[in-house]
């Protein structure tokens, strides 16, 4: 998707060769113009698919996937990392490690939300080790919904995250592959 491309290009900042900082317009502030832009290419990137739910983790997949929903008319479901008072013990639960923030989580999603009838579509907003996905794809497995697939708005192909999703026999559609970082710079495919 060059329009993201160009985006991450003009305003990504690399950290350590090892981190993308995209806080101007998907982690910190968004761009609601551009977040319906990737949320149109998701939805042609799985046209013909039956997709009942979107599913996500809090925060950052959230605005990505509410356009994709928006479009799709479709419910948004996203996985907490933290248990609210007010949620009752009727949840499924997996455990998540993320990449970036060097912590874990065991994230939920109530019952109530996602049945077995479902067809459920994943959507983060990067890939990297594949924690998140695959415990959301654990949750719908949990569900006994069908996930149609995965879609990343910035996969990091040099980290080992899509190739175990794919070997797990995930669809995964990343809408940015980035190849490498180098000398402060973002290298895609």
């Amino acid at each position: 998707m060059d329009l993201l491309k160009e985006r991450i290009q003009a305003e990504g900042l690399v950290l350590d060769n090892s981190l993308l900082k995209v806080d101007s317009f998907l982690n910190q502030q968004i761009d609601p113009e551009l977040m319906m832009k990737i949320g149109e290419e998701f939805v042609k990137r799985f046209q013909g698919e039956r997709i009942t739910k979107i599913l996500t983790i809090e925060s950052s997949g959230i605005a990505v996937s509410v356009m994709t929903g928006l479009i799709l008319k479709v419910p948004v479901i996203f996985a907490r990392k933290k248990k609210p008072k007010v949620t009752d013990d009727n949840v499924y639960t997996a455990k998540v490690h993320s990449f970036t923030k060097r912590e874990s989580n065991d994230i939920i999603v109530s019952k109530q939300f996602l049945q077995k009838e479902d067809s459920v579509l994943i959507i983060d907003d990067f890939l990297a080790n594949g924690e998140a996905a695959a415990g959301l794809a654990n949750i719908v497995e949990q569900a006994n919904a069908s996930l149609v697939g995965i879609g990343i708005v910035i996969e990091k192909s040099f980290q080992p995250g899509a190739q175990k999703l794919i070997q797990a026999g995930y669809r995964v559609e990343s809408l940015a592959r980035i190849k490498a970082f180098s000398n402060g710079q973002v290298i895609f495919y």
